[in-house]
């Protein structure tokens, strides 16, 4: 089984998950597209719900395939949000934004009552950190958010390069119009602590630590689908 075949495997495991009617967030990335696609085919067969995708990809995949959308103002209270992510812990707590989405994507999860995060067993890990953390910024004051993470990594013990993404010619935008600075800090022991500090920095829009959101995860491989659950 290819990469591929076990992320779909895992997005129709969560598609056991959807009922019919629900107000359901849908992610961005890779994963999540295979559920779009194997949730456009229940949808074309007569299954109804309504969708807030996570990001301008997202939407444009869904109206492609003709699964109906709304605005998270038009439906700002949803059952389910189903998404991929880049790293999963034992304890559920994830980083997610290598598709650039982070914001967007924490924003649908926390107006949902559930969330169910979908990954083929590489993005399985024990201790956060070997992906580099996606820390979606404002353009003002650039260097001065920048130097300002670097000491905040430095006191939590943390430390590696800070790369500006790009896209192109030129800087990576978000679909809010910020940009993301990808942080290789390598192991991270204490992802709470670092959530907390980067939330105080005021240049920080958001960032990639996806903490006590997943209520379950659907990891794929090889022998298929096997899920685990928060211990909270």
């Amino acid at each position: 089984m290819d990469a591929r075949e076990m992320k779909i495997k895992a997005a129709e495991a969560a598609l056991v998950h959807v009922e019919y009617g629900m107000r359901l967030g849908i992610g961005t990335g890779s994963t999540a597209e295979e559920f779009v696609r194997v949730l456009a085919e229940k949808v074309a067969a007569g299954f109804k719900v309504e969708g807030v995708p996570t990001s301008e990809r997202t939407a444009r995949l869904c109206v492609e395939l003709g699964v109906p959308l709304k605005s998270l103002d038009e439906l700002p209270q949803l059952d389910l949000t189903i998404d991929g992510a880049d790293e999963v812990d034992a304890d559920l707590r994830l980083i997610k934004g290598g598709g650039g989405a982070l914001l967007r994507e924490k924003i649908v999860a926390a107006a949902s009552t559930r969330m169910i995060v979908i990954a083929d067993e590489s993005k399985l890990v024990q201790t956060l950190g070997a992906f580099a953390l996606p820390i979606e910024v404002n353009p003002f004051g650039l260097v001065s958010t920048r130097i300002a993470i670097e000491r905040t990594a430095s006191r939590l013990g943390l430390s590696g390069e800070l790369t500006l993404r790009q896209s192109g010619d030129g800087d990576f935008t978000t679909d809010g119009g910020h940009h993301i600075i990808d942080a290789s800090f390598g192991r991270i022991p204490d992802a709470e602590a670092l959530s907390r500090e980067l939330n105080s920095i005021p240049g920080v829009v958001e960032h990639g630590l996806f903490i006590n959101m997943a209520a379950l995860a659907i990891i794929a491989g090889p022998a298929g689908a096997r899920t685990l659950q928060a211990n909270r």
